[in-house]
């Protein structure tokens, strides 16, 4: 009967809120059954693969023998699959060859002997279709609630684009596919350097260059083994707008948005009286920008006028630019509110929310050549908490109060400190 009085209660009250507020804050998706982890380890398998120069070995048996390492070792709650660009084809026809990549093990519970026997197979053959193989590796892990990984090892930059496969990571992300790319480079090259890390960036991955046998096996294993450990759901997607008055209404959660360069993005937040909003924003640089830029957050009022700011700027290499900011009503807002409704006779005032507009800003410029969109990847965290007053301190008063106060302390002080020096100069003459 209890259980049944509380229920009805917070039932009335919910609806009451509907109806005083307005329509509810979207908020951020609630947790569903768990999902196990999902990765696809894709190997490049082109003719390069033959290079013998890893501990005096071929790469592609040092990347066979990693694969048996951590097909062995595999958490058993994790979904494997397995991927090859560049295995099948040994003509020239470069039209034909760049539309070489297979899945030869189905994502899902792993067959382990069934698994090292198809790596076993591999030979090095043909060209490097990264963009392709990445794009069909996104489909083979599919979707979900909770992110996906892709653990890229090739030795060699994409030999087949279009499509470009940096444009195609930074697709899959704007995608909202939840997808994050690491990538491993087998060879000391620069240009293949760069691509890697601009792979990994746009995804919000990691680069690694493996320069030996042991580097490469540890550094799978590590990978595969964060796909549990960062096995969480994924940020909600949502659309910012270019106004305040047309911005989407959140509730506390993580958010994910695309934002141009130069451009300005609204969010709306209740928030109550007796609350305290904190919200953080975080842009990932998933390409080359101008070395001079800045991430802008700022909480203002419906009516345009600033709150509170947190930037944040950087000069230089930077992988993520983060800026804060906490709010709440101060006393003299709350007062304001009050005589309000002592003015209009209310006797048991409506307390509605404020409706804060969030603001993220960035001065990002591209370089010549970089791709303008999809727009810069966007991370948005907003709370809202019981607001902490400041301490509270004695209380010593006011005016004449305080006044009277100082003066009596002022005395005895005088009065004591006469006495004392008294007492010392008696006791050194003494001596």
């Amino acid at each position: 009967m209890i259980n049944f009085r509380r229920s009805a209660a917070v039932l009335l009250g919910l609806l009451a809120t509907t109806a005083l507020t307005g329509p509810v804050p979207a908020a951020a998706d609630e947790e569903q059954a768990a999902e196990p982890p999902r990765v696809e380890l894709v190997l490049d398998v082109s003719g390069s693969m033959r290079a013998a120069d890893i501990d005096g070995r071929s790469r592609i048996s040092v990347a066979q023998q990693a694969f048996n390492d951590v097909v062995d070792a595999l958490p058993e709650e994790t979904q494997l699959g397995i991927r090859v660009l560049g295995a099948t084809y040994k003509g020239k026809d470069k039209k034909v060859g760049c539309q070489d990549t297979q899945q030869i093990v189905p994502v899902g519970p792993v067959d382990r002997t069934q698994a090292k026997a198809a790596v076993a197979t591999l030979r090095p053959t043909g060209f490097t279709p990264v963009g392709l193989a990445l794009r069909s590796a996104a489909q083979d892990l599919g979707t979900g609630a909770t992110t996906r990984r892709i653990v890229l090892i090739t030795d060699g930059e994409d030999t087949c684009a279009p499509p470009d496969p940096c444009q195609v990571a930074r697709e899959l992300a704007a995608q909202g596919t939840s997808l994050v790319v690491d990538t491993l480079g087998l060879a000391p090259d620069e240009k293949v350097r760069r691509q890697l890390l601009c792979i990994a960036g746009a995804t919000g991955g990691t680069y690694t260059a493996a320069q030996s046998a042991d580097e490469l096996t540890g550094r799978i294993k590590q990978l595969v083994e964060r796909a549990g450990d960062t096995h969480t759901r994924a940020p909600t997607v949502v659309g910012g707008a270019n106004a305040c008055d047309s911005a989407p209404l959140l509730a506390p959660g993580v958010y994910a948005d695309r934002e141009a360069f130069s451009e300005h993005r609204y969010y709306r937040v209740p928030v109550r009286p007796g609350q305290e909003l904190r919200a953080s924003v975080s842009m990932a640089l998933d390409r080359p920008v101008n070395r001079d830029y800045g991430v802008l957050l700022r909480a203002t009022a419906a009516d345009g006028r600033e709150l509170v700011r947190g930037a944040d700027a950087g000069s230089g290499r930077a992988d993520v630019l983060s800026a804060g900011l906490r709010w709440s009503a101060t006393a003299d807002d709350e007062d304001a509110d009050d005589d309000e409704n002592a003015t209009a006779g209310t006797s048991t005032p409506v307390v509605e929310p404020t409706t804060v507009c969030l603001v993220v800003s960035n001065s990002f410029a591209a370089r010549p050549g970089t791709a303008a969109t999809p727009g810069m990847p966007v991370e948005l965290t907003i709370d809202v908490v019981a607001a902490a007053g400041a301490p509270d301190g004695p209380d010593l008063g006011r005016g004449w109060v305080l006044l009277a106060l100082l003066t009596v302390a002022g005395l005895l002080t005088g009065l004591i400190a006469g006495l004392l020096t008294r007492w010392w100069v008696a006791t050194w003459r003494e001596n």
